[in-house]
């Protein structure tokens, strides 16, 4: 493994001098004085949990939107029929069409965008794409409010800072909750609203402790690991 920079030790430093338990109030404030880059990173979060993915009853799946937004500017495509593609287009959507953009992705390998949204009575033809779509995380589902005849609302949500997120195979929890450049309120506030969400969505068969491990970090610096007791208290 190489050499981590200066600027990434400095950071180590800045978290191990830090006294007590860090709640989300102190790590929000950590992650911004840590964040030494010339570009705006994104705020992630890492939550393990004590969950068995291989079991369907345990999977952890679920959306938020961020009372702060993502920070980042969310490419949006729609796939329907002509009677939805002009609601699509005035809520806001960047691509709407349907076999013009289903044949692009199939044949070119196109992928210029963020967010799928479609129509339920058009995932005959979507779901052709889902051997291409799927492994990316892009292929709208149900669960995550993607797929719906409420076309507008959908975008809107999406455009305000919605967020989808998706327990991995080792029980994790990925995702970034904003930018560096937001204020620590802004963060504190994006972390609570996701925390709150995957608290909420604690599975019935899940035994033990379900909150393992919760960390934050810019993207190129350290994890700030968050004090589970702190977020539990919190959260109540």
């Amino acid at each position: 493994m190489g050499k981590k920079g200066k600027r990434y030790r400095n950071a180590v430093d800045t978290i191990a001098n830090v006294q007590g338990p860090i709640g989300i109030a102190v790590a929000s404030t950590l992650v911004k004085e840590t964040s030494s880059t010339k570009f705006d990173e994104s705020v992630d979060m890492d939550v393990r949990l004590g969950v068995d993915p291989r079991h369907a009853e345990q999977q952890v799946r679920g959306t938020v939107t961020l009372p702060h937004g993502t920070g980042k500017t969310t490419r949006v495509l729609v796939l329907a029929n002509e009677g939805k593609q002009a609601e699509a287009r005035e809520a806001g959507a960047d691509f709407v069409g349907l076999s013009d953009f289903i044949e692009k992705i199939q044949k070119d390998g196109w992928l210029e965008f963020d967010v799928l949204i479609a129509t339920p009575d058009v995932m005959g033809q979507v779901g052709k794409l889902g051997r291409f779509l799927g492994p990316r995380g892009l292929m709208p589902n149900p669960k995550s409010g993607t797929v719906t005849m409420d076309v507008a609302d959908a975008v809107a949500e999406v455009k305000a800072g919605k967020i989808d997120f998706r327990v991995d195979k080792f029980g994790n929890l990925h995702t970034s909750i904003g930018k560096a450049s937001f204020s620590s309120g802004q963060i504190a506030d994006n972390a609570t609203a996701f925390l709150k969400e995957v608290l909420r969505l604690r599975p019935s068969a899940a035994k033990g402790i379900y909150l393992r491990s919760v960390t934050m970090s810019t993207t190129m610096g350290p994890g700030i690991e968050i004090d589970r007791n702190d977020v539990l208290n919190v959260l109540r």
